[in-house]
């Protein structure tokens, strides 16, 4: 350790060159995403296989959680900027995950599913978790495999009694084939060897009384936990350094380090439990990892040397509402905001219809004032950052179909080996990311300083173009390079998720960067709201996306893996050469935009 003095203030500890209080911070946020990004890993196979939504439903879920965890800390940070402070906004953030997290761990029955062949009604069950689990008909003590295809039911192992064997008919021609059989009993009795479509019926039932309702309590916690968490976080990494320190940039890497450090060890780790043991170890491992957060913080408070205190602290001690120190009433708000979010979460069709409407509203708002009210290189420059926003919106509405569409493309159309699972894929993003996000950052320093790096118009519409390529390539490998089973080799997902991280990369660092250097000062807290924002909007538009690639499912398993495959692959064509279009266009236009930033880089 050594000692600093930075602008006058009392010296500074510092670890490597840093202050020491960024160490506190990495690990926080290093836990903090184990938590978060191992929970999401299974999150939308979990919906499918335990609680049996269909996958339409599931992706709807998920898209509206995801929706809201990027619109929370607009809140979030509103509260922390004009009362809490960032510290204690975090701190409440942190304890709101931690309950989050652990009611995940408690499933209930989840859902259960009937087939009924004539009087006969079996329990199905499942047996494993990841692609070689196995779908069972039970009946007291008759307990058989079965297979559900598109043409019906078949009992596993039991002869294939679909068409009869060739016989004379009465005054038939030798040969002449006999009518499908309707549902043929095996010699023992018991589950017939088939029953075609039309021939049984599926019942499902779900657990509405314990198991969802602590489901939708466990996203609503982690929504609003999040939301006094995310963007405070990040706010007390800046307030380490003073203004215009040259360290800044580089203690902004070393923390984003630590968030792609907890993505990629959570997902190994969590999926490895959950595929393995079952869902309860993977969720209840991601709430240990945000518990170590919280301690870690809160510990670690005197290395933060007080900063990302309140605004106003005095104000804040002395003021009450009904008796009620005003900290406290945040703490009790948080936990009400948690019911109306719940309420949320359960409709997430209102989300999906309200949400796009007002994001739509407030940005209309947001280019009226700009116009209207602002002048020259302002006004410009304001403009421009509104319109890589408008195309960011598409860019992580393709980039964020990893929590759901891709998900179930690991699971129904891709081949893996047998140590690896579904979950397992989502470390690719954050694994590359580690590898390449400092090779990126250098590529920058070095063009830099040739007078060669590409303007923020170029970087985005060049991330536009890579995940558009990601899925066509997806596509391309779906319809040319698919196995007997409708599986794609786990290579192509691979280099599918390698093009959308360094798309990733080329967009989302300089992102924020873009919205604080070409917003109008005064304006600037808005802008940072109006990207959230648009990153909420982005994940319904993911999920309307998502939900187009459904196919039907039972007990978890789809049940025609060749028109899954044929889904996937025209959905992802499509919307392959939208973003490879869209980045065309907006590569056609930089030069313009690049004028309006008059100057700024």
């Amino acid at each position: 350790m050594s000692t600093t003095d930075m602008g006058g203030l009392s010296p500074r500890k510092t670890f490597l060159g840093h202050p020491r209080g960024l160490v506190i911070l990495f690990f926080t946020e290093m836990w903090e995403r184990f938590s978060f990004y191992g929970m999401r890993a299974m999150l939308t196979v979990y919906l499918i296989q335990h609680f049996l939504f269909g996958p339409e439903e599931a992706q709807g879920i998920y898209a509206a959680y995801a929706a809201l965890v990027y619109l929370m800390p607009v809140v979030g940070g509103l509260i922390a900027d004009k009362y809490l402070g960032s510290r204690k906004a975090v701190i409440i953030g942190a304890v709101l995950l931690v309950l989050g997290h652990f009611t995940m761990a408690f499933e209930g029955t989840g859902g259960r599913e009937r087939i009924t062949i004539g009087d006969t009604t079996y329990a199905i069950e499942v047996d494993g978790r990841n692609q070689d689990r196995k779908l069972f008909a039970v009946n007291g003590a008759e307990r058989v495999e079965i297979e559900v295809t598109p043409e019906g039911v078949k009992r596993i192992g039991a002869p294939d009694t679909r068409t009869a064997p060739a016989q004379v008919e009465p005054g038939g021609a030798p040969g002449a084939p006999v009518a499908p059989v309707t549902a043929v009993e095996t010699p023992a009795g018991g589950f017939p060897a088939f029953t075609p479509v039309g021939g049984y019926s599926l019942e499902t039932t779900r657990d509405t009384q314990v198991g969802e309702p602590l489901l939708f309590l466990a996203l609503s916690l982690i929504i609003v936990g999040v939301g006094f968490l995310k963007a405070n976080i990040s706010t007390v990494v800046g307030a380490l350094y003073e203004e215009n320190d040259p360290r800044r940039d580089g203690g902004f890497t070393i923390f984003y380090v630590g968030i792609n450090l907890g993505s990629f060890l959570a997902t190994i780790a969590c999926s490895y439990l959950g595929y393995t043991y079952g869902w309860a170890y993977g969720f209840g491992l991601a709430g240990l990892g945000m518990l170590a957060g919280l301690l870690t913080f809160i510990l670690g408070q005197p290395w933060l040397e007080g900063r990302g205190a309140p605004p106003n602290p005095e104000k804040l001690a002395g003021t009450k509402v009904l008796g009620v120190p005003l900290e406290v009433v945040f703490w009790i708000g948080g936990l009400v905001a948690v019911f109306p979010t719940w309420l949320l979460i359960r409709r997430h069709e209102i989300i999906e219809a309200v949400l796009p409407w007002a994001a739509g509203a407030i940005f209309v708002a947001v280019v009226g004032y700009t116009i209207t009210r602002l002048k020259g290189t302002d006004r410009s420059r304001m403009l421009v950052a509104q319109v890589l926003i408008f195309f960011s919106v598409l860019f992580w509405a393709l980039f964020e179909q990893a929590g759901s569409s891709l998900s179930l493309f690991a699971d129904q159309s891709t081949a893996m080996p047998s140590w690896f699972n579904v979950g397992y894929t989502q470390s690719f993003n954050p694994g590359i990311i580690i590898l390449l996000g400092p090779l990126v950052a250098g590529l920058w320093v070095a063009l830099g300083k040739r007078g060669l790096e590409p303007s923020t118009p170029v970087k985005f519409a060049t991330a536009l173009a890579l995940v558009g390529s990601g899925f066509l390539l997806l596509a391309w490998a779906s319809l040319n390079a698919a196995n007997v089973d409708f599986r794609v080799p786990l290579m192509f997902l691979f280099l599918t998720y390698f093009l959308h991280t360094v798309g990733e990369l080329f967009l989302s660092p300089v992102g924020l960067s873009m919205v604080t250097k070409l917003s109008v000062e005064r304006v600037v807290g808005l802008m940072m709201g109006v990207w959230f924002l648009s990153s909420s909007v982005a994940h319904i538009a993911a999920g309307v996306i998502a939900k187009a690639t459904a196919t039907a499912t039972v007990a978890g398993v789809v049940t025609d893996p060749a028109l899954a495959l044929q889904t996937y692959a025209s959905l992802y064509n499509t919307i392959g050469w939208v973003g490879v279009g869209v980045g065309v266009l907006l590569l056609a236009i930089s030069p313009v935009l690049k004028k309006g930033m008059a100057g700024v880089n």
